[in-house]
């Protein structure tokens, strides 16, 4: 359908009729159609199809086969089309690969918090890790619970009625947390160090500590936040039996007009005899990541960004790419990583779900498995015992 005109009709019969008779004449039980659109949605109901109301934010038809696929039971789809003829258009392969990684997270690589929290994630006597959205997790390391750059409310912002909307809702509420004992903050921009959030933690658990980059123990104090250890690049201390170090990445800081770069940004790593795990906070990409890995050495799990990157004329010295993050994967020597920065703010030029279509395309090219670098669902917990 062309922007403002009717639907397209072949000897009388919409473009709609028409996929519905090919279909019967092929034998297929059952066709769903992703769209916006309301008069195709109309038709296809008409034809005694399923219709899913996909966002009209979408810009790519690949965008809105992702969405439906999230809604769906993937593994009883045998065929994906994207009719849309809008972008340069992945081929039926490339898009059957993304299904099947779906698949992957959520039956193998996998669990939602909601099904494991009264044994794992309360317990912590495995080595879990739980994407609650952006680039805040839960880290579980059979030692301490860490939570990386809390975030629980609806913008990244400083206003509450504008700026950056939530795609998706946090994976797990602040209430169904099991006890933290230590909150990370990779730098001071909004979507990473939220008020609100740090402030409802700070008055959860009594004993919470906050680690963070230095110059940055005074805007917490400033908030009535005492329990906070600000470290410069390479200081480590011990919690527990936990090493926990922060490292220098490339990025900047800022929270108003006049504070750029007054406190530093970096990335986090933990180890302890049963685990190492580390998180990179924002990042462009730089021989850094060698450098970590020289003085730290490889690591079990490393939380990667893989989106907010369009255009790279901008985005390029502060946030890695897709290939970027594979490249950076290679450089830490890490044994695994999950992709994270994506899907729950909108706040670059590229559509919201390409980054982890793009992550495989580059996966497959550096010929690195995809159960290796992977993505997870908003509130999935990866599980090593």
């Amino acid at each position: 359908r062309l922007p403002g005109k009717p639907l397209l009709k072949i000897n009388g019969l919409s473009m709609i009729s028409h996929v519905f008779m090919r279909a019967e004449e092929a034998n297929i039980g059952e066709v769903i159609v992703a769209t916006e659109d309301q008069e195709i949605m109309d038709d296809v109901k008409k034809n005694g199809g399923q219709a899913i109301l996909t966002e009209k934010e979408h810009q790519t038809g690949t965008d809105r086969i992702y969405e439906a696929l999230q809604k769906l039971d993937h593994k009883n789809i045998d065929l994906i089309m994207n009719l849309q003829g809008d972008e340069p258009l992945m081929n039926i392969e490339d898009i059957r690969n993304l299904n099947d990684q779906m698949i992957k997270n959520q039956s193998q690589l996998g669990t939602l918090a909601s099904e494991i929290k009264n044994k794992a994630l309360y317990e912590n006597e495995n080595i879990v890790t739980t994407w609650i959205g952006h680039e805040t997790f839960l880290y579980q390391n059979k030692d301490i619970n860490v939570l990386t750059d809390p975030h629980f409310t609806q913008r990244a912002s400083p206003l509450n009625f504008a700026g950056p909307k939530r795609y998706m809702a946090p994976g797990m509420k602040i209430d169904d947390l099991p006890n933290i004992d230590v909150v990370t903050i990779s730098h001071s921009h909004y979507d990473h160090l939220d008020y609100m959030s740090v402030k409802l933690l700070a008055e959860k658990f009594d004993n919470i500590l906050f680690l963070v980059p230095l110059g940055l123990k005074k805007w917490f104090e400033s908030k009535g936040i005492y329990n906070v250890r600000e470290l410069d690049w390479w200081d480590s201390l011990i919690i527990q039996e936990t090493l926990i170090t922060f490292a220098p990445v490339q990025h900047w800081s800022a929270r108003g007009l006049f504070d750029r770069n007054e406190t530093l940004w970096g990335a986090w790593h933990f180890k302890n005899k049963f685990h190492s795990f580390i998180h990179l906070g924002d990042t462009g990409y730089t021989d850094d990541f060698k450098a970590i890995k020289e003085k730290l050495g490889p690591v079990d799990l490393a939380a990667i960004p893989i989106g907010a990157y369009e255009p790279r004329w901008i985005m390029e010295f502060s946030h890695i790419n897709p290939e970027e993050a594979v490249m950076t994967f290679l450089d830490l020597e890490a044994s695994k990583a999950i992709g994270m920065a994506w899907g729950t703010f909108i706040l670059t030029d590229e559509p919201v779900t390409e980054p982890p279509r793009q992550l495989l395309k580059e996966l497959k090219k550096y010929n690195i498995p995809n159960e290796d670098f992977f993505t997870l669902k908003h509130g999935e917990s990866y599980l090593i015992d």
